[in-house]
């Protein structure tokens, strides 16, 4: 797939574990990581701006398109 999902990225920039942002985000731990492996095929905008926020970041932070 296209998309690269650069959550891990921005997480370790924050100093943030999967278990505190799972808890801040009010996602569960195992959709969490779902989504931080690149394996996810979906994602609410509410999760990700609720990602966004909690992160202070934008949402190219986290996804990226690739061409290749």
């Amino acid at each position: 797939m296209p998309i690269i999902v650069n959550l891990d990225v921005m997480m370790a920039r924050r100093k943030m574990s999967l278990n505190e942002l799972s808890e801040k985000v009010g996602i569960t731990l195992s959709n969490l990581s779902i989504l931080k492996t690149g394996k996810a095929k979906a994602i609410r905008f509410s999760t990700l701006d609720t990602i966004c926020k909690v992160l202070d970041c934008q949402p190219a932070d986290i996804l990226e398109y690739s061409k290749g």
